[in-house]
């Protein structure tokens, strides 16, 4: 007897249908798959019949023969083992021909029947409704990830056992507690009223939460680089659901999301260390997961000491940084990964640390030249603000007038401004000024005469390139945002330069 159920597996950042079919014939006993399955997915046929077994059903001797449709993309994971049961128990009898018409199921059994939390089940469902399923069938550590997806019943299964009673039984069995619409959002303990002094570095921070621009903090140890930018999350603007749905189907995917928190409400801070590899930062595998730039989609990501990373993993970035995403080519196919993200390095400006102060710097010219070419220009020229964070002068940490402005504070000038940028941008498809299109910086960027003029002097003596002329313009746009001001004016033009070329003063 045949029979086919539908699965889905992960292909990058999407869920792809899979049917998984199975035959019963005559002929020598044998359990044998094939479809371009990987060994993870070919020990299913032990956990399957050894829970079958445990279950008290034992398989005819006849041979069972499973295929998992199409063949041109490779399975992996344990997520086939419930829809692989399934299709053998309909094969065999032990469950109604037609029980599972428009139903998808994924899951992992244990070889007592239980059935484990899986990976990817929030766009496994959104596949299923997109391709018009009546349930959807996950294991009950999945239930509430699931339920997230509306329009489509999302049924939770503790046991095989209660698969076949569904299948058998004309009501639904009970789906469980009704999901948690609002994740709690964790407070951050790190406040910007911490940062005593560096005016101009906490004025960079709020130009980019409000835009989404990246930033480039530099100066010597201590100065408080790494405090800055680990207090940039707590300003940024609220999540949209779309934005939400975003970050949880990725996190989905590379199994993080919080048990207890099926939907992402904060935006991710992703702080891998220099080392790190490029596989790890772009993503990797015979079929690619997620690496910590699409990880940090819709989020911040911080590297520190940004020079003593590998410059050929560094120079990766130079892709996602331009075109908001990654594409990352193996010989099974082309992913494309998002990764819309904010991008935050802090580095030293030799590698003691201590330069300009040649009463502390102990390097020559040429090892500072050298330090600092380690981050090549392309790369500098896609960061947007380049800030100098000086040492801390004593007054400063001890005087009381020096207190910061608070996070709170500053995260209700960043969201005035997101507001105002999703208004103007309501009817596009991009929420910040950062993500504005060459395309359409003439129309939403209006220089008063003053600006135009001062615009004009600036790329002619910085010497700017285009790409550094249209970064310029998008900050002016923000820090007018910043300033309720529809028209970009020269003040705005002004400071968007001071930080533009911070880095090369120093």
């Amino acid at each position: 007897m045949f029979c086919s159920i539908l699965s889905a597996a992960i292909y990058g950042v999407d869920a792809v249908p899979i049917w998984v079919e199975a035959d019963v014939s005559s002929g020598m006993p044998v359990f044998s798959m094939v479809g371009f399955v990987s060994s993870q997915v070919r020990e299913a046929q032990d956990r399957v019949r050894t829970a079958l077994r445990n279950l008290g059903i034992l398989l005819p001797p006849k041979r069972i023969t499973i295929n998992l449709s199409p063949g041109d993309i490779r399975k992996e994971g344990t997520r086939f083992d419930l829809p692989i049961a399934a299709a053998v128990l309909q094969a065999v009898g032990e469950i109604p021909e037609h029980a599972l018409d428009g139903a998808m199921l994924v899951g992992e059994l244990h070889l007592d029947g239980r059935t484990e939390r899986i990976a990817g089940v929030l766009p496994s469902v959104l596949m299923a409704r997109e391709r018009g399923c009546r349930i959807c069938l996950v294991p009950a550590g999945n239930l509430r990830e699931g339920q997230i997806v509306s329009g489509i019943r999302v049924i939770g299964i503790r046991h095989l056992r209660e698969l076949i009673q569904f299948c058998k039984s004309s009501s639904l069995p009970s789906s469980g507690p009704a999901p948690v619409s609002e994740g709690a959002k964790s407070a951050s303990q790190e406040d910007f009223r911490d940062i005593r002094g560096q005016a101009s570095a906490r004025r960079a921070a709020l130009i980019s939460a409000a835009g989404f621009h990246n930033l480039l903090l530099s100066g010597p140890p201590g100065s408080g680089k790494s405090m800055i930018a680990r207090r940039i999350p707590g300003i940024l603007p609220p999540l949209t659901p779309e934005e939400s749905l975003e970050i949880s189907r990725i996190y989905s995917i590379a199994g993080l999301l919080p048990e207890g928190q099926p939907l992402m409400k904060s935006r991710p801070f992703r702080a891998p260390h220099h080392n790190i590899s490029a596989a790890a930062l772009c993503g990797g595998g015979i079929i690619p997961r997620p690496g910590e730039i699409t990880l940090a989609h819709r989020g911040i990501l911080y590297l520190d000491e940004l020079p003593e990373a590998d410059p050929r993993t560094l120079e990766m970035l130079r892709q996602p940084l331009e075109e908001r995403r990654i594409t990352v080519s193996r010989s099974g196919g082309t992913f494309l990964f998002p990764a819309s993200f904010l991008f935050i390095a802090a580095m030293n400006p030799c590698p003691c640390g201590y330069y300009p102060d040649r009463n502390r710097c102990s390097c020559s010219p040429r090892e500072i030249e050298l330090y600092q070419a380690r981050i090549s220009q392309p790369l500098l020229d896609r960061i947007d603000l380049h800030c100098s964070v000086p040492a801390v002068s004593y007054s400063d940490l001890t005087s009381p007038s020096q207190n910061g402005v608070s996070s709170a504070l500053l995260q209700k000038k960043v969201t005035a401004a997101s507001l105002i940028q999703q208004e103007r941008y309501r009817n596009e498809s991009f929420l910040f000024n950062s993500e504005l299109p060459v395309s359409l910086l003439n129309r939403y960027c209006f220089l008063t005469g003053e600006a135009s003029r001062m615009m004009e002097n600036a790329f002619t003596h910085l010497k700017l390139s285009a790409r550094g002329y249209h970064h310029l313009l998008r900050v002016s746009r923000t820090i007018a945002d910043l300033e309720h001001s529809d028209s970009i004016c020269e003040a705005h033009i002004s400071e968007a330069i001071c930080f533009r070329t911070q880095r090369r003063d120093a």
